[in-house]
């Protein structure tokens, strides 16, 4: 990536508008929290860790109404930026993650407006340096799974382009790469807006690496033919028993991977891991607009008046995950007792 996800200038955030790609590499600058706010909903940035970085630069922008103002109105201004920006998306649990703790760093004690407003944007500047590190380490812990010559499905966009920079389930191929270990990988395309085809695609094209772009309808004919070593992909919200919730489709992907004995991984950050969430039955799932699966690339595909279901997520079940990697180490059935220890909480059994 020659380019950042996000760039924090000191007075915007500019973001690649992910919507354009591979087509045209458009910036896009947000001034104000509504500006990434309506980033975020129509997609121009996306991925779960690349959303709490974003959102919480969001917050910090949210200082550009309160110019001259008082420490507390500073504050208000933080606190409902936060509160607002945290209702963009539902699912990705990065996104609540990151306004909250800037809600939090907001909240503490400070002698003027002017160092309330230091103490917010170092805590966004931490929370993006501290991705950036995490996908490091967890391609690092991740790339050990993967041998020379594997053949890696992935779904969907977990790459520089979901994150800071580097990616997740990206990040374990580009990792596996550096350290000499010829990756090849076949990329779903992930209807229905193709985030595999257009997004995957370019990085991995980008990065020389061979990518073979299939339909989604393909996975398990190319699991059949013996041509894929393990599944990897990324995770938008994984519970405390490893319930994962990544994009619509990831649960087809790991129910075929089973009866063909291919490995199926996860690869995200711990800030991804809710232990709040007991299993997946407590993840929001998003359900967006049926123009995104009625319509492609402006063009009606089906008959006006019928009605489409989309939901952006499913719940791939833990039992169905061989290992979920994150910066601290891999995590391995069972999940609830791994995933807590990773995270450095005591396990907390099921209610």
């Amino acid at each position: 990536m020659r380019l950042p996800t996000l760039k924090w200038t000191g007075r915007a955030l500019e973001l690649i508008d992910q919507t354009l790609l591979p087509g045209e590499l458009r910036i896009i600058k947000c001034e104000r929290p509504p500006d990434v706010h309506a980033a975020i909903r129509r997609l121009a940035v996306r991925g779960a860790p690349a959303l709490g970085v974003a959102a919480a630069y969001g917050v910090v922008l949210a200082a550009a109404d309160g110019a001259g103002r008082s420490v507390e109105k500073l504050r208000r201004l933080f606190t409902e930026a936060a509160a607002y920006l945290e209702t963009a998306r539902p699912t990705a649990v990065n996104l609540s993650w990151a306004v909250r703790r800037m809600a939090a760093v907001a909240a503490e004690e400070a002698g003027t407006a002017e160092g309330l407003y230091e103490r917010v944007e170092a805590e966004a500047k931490a929370i993006e340096e501290e991705d950036r590190q995490a996908n490091r380490r967890l391609g690092h812990f991740g790339a050990a799974l993967l041998r020379d010559g594997d053949a890696v499905l992935t779904h969907c966009n977990a790459g520089a382009l979901a994150t800071v920079d580097y990616g997740t389930a990206l990040g374990v191929i580009y990792a596996a790469v550096e350290a000499g270990k010829r990756i090849s990988v076949f990329v779903d395309e992930t209807r229905p807006l193709l985030q595999g085809a257009r997004l995957t695609a370019w990085e991995l094209t980008q990065a020389g690496i061979p990518a073979t772009l299939i339909c989604d309808n393909m996975a398990a004919a190319v699991m059949a033919r013996g041509e894929v070593d393990c599944c990897l992909v990324g995770a938008d919200r994984i519970a405390a028993n490893g319930d994962t919730a990544n994009k619509i489709g990831t649960l087809n992907v790991a129910l075929l991977a089973r009866p063909f004995r291919v490995p199926f991984y996860v690869a995200a950050p711990l800030s991804t891991v809710d232990l709040n969430a007991q299993t997946g039955a407590d993840i929001p799932i998003e359900e967006r607009a049926d123009d995104e699966v009625t319509t492609f690339a402006g063009c009606r595909t089906a008959p006006l008046g019928v009605e489409a279901f989309n939901p952006a997520f499913d719940v791939t079940p833990g039992r169905l995950i061989d290992a979920v990697v994150t910066e601290a180490g891999v995590a391995r059935p069972p999940f609830a007792v791994s995933l807590a220890r990773l995270k450095g909480e005591p396990h907390r059994p099921a209610v």
